[in-house]
């Protein structure tokens, strides 16, 4: 079947609700089969993630409690970006320096993912950064965080136990460890 056929067109939305990281959207979309229908979409501005590795293998991940699903999580360091024209690579090379204090010699774009396509805009930029140097962390005012520095290959063992349960750090760290064997075999 061709795209065309299976595409969604919007032609109107309203605003549901306006806050201050989400925006809920109602949109009516013509179906395939050409008849409407109403799609209830968060607007999301995006977000950058990055998966620190130091020259020993090890890794940094910031331990928080996600109120969401009352649950202490681990985590790559990530944030929203301030606007949706707003560069992921600037988000996050800022993200890095305020929750672990790190910057990074190089900084690698991995992949962009579509968090929940389903009804949200959301897109989060991985990168993996390298050459670390440590500095003074600067964590938001309401951002409460532990740091946890372990080997990667430990957490890549966290995420298959399932302990390790958020998307954008599973595909982080996944991909860090596939990009950095690959870089061993090329060595």
């Amino acid at each position: 079947m061709d795209d065309n056929q299976l595409r969604e067109i919007p032609f109107s939305s309203e605003t549901i609700y306006d806050g201050k990281i989400l925006h809920v959207e109602r949109w009516q979309v013509t179906c395939p089969n050409g008849r409407a229908a109403a799609r209830e979409i968060v607007v999301h501005k995006g977000a950058a993630a990055v998966v620190p590795v130091y020259e020993d293998g090890t890794t940094l991940l910031v331990r928080q409690h996600r109120v969401a699903v009352d649950r202490m999580t681990l985590e790559i360091p990530a944030g929203k970006l301030d606007s949706a024209q707003e560069d992921p690579l600037d988000c996050a090379i800022r993200e890095l320096r305020e929750e672990t204090g790190l910057s990074a010699e190089t900084i690698t774009h991995m992949t962009t993912i579509l968090t929940t396509p389903g009804f949200c805009t959301e897109k989060i930029a991985i990168y993996l950064a390298q050459g670390l140097s440590q500095g003074d962390t600067h964590p938001d005012e309401d951002e409460f965080l532990g740091l946890i520095r372990l080997p990667l290959e430990d957490a890549v063992s966290m995420v298959m136990r399932g302990e390790i349960a958020d998307s954008k750090t599973i595909c982080g760290l996944m991909m860090a460890k596939a990009i950095l064997d690959g870089q061993k075999g090329r060595a």
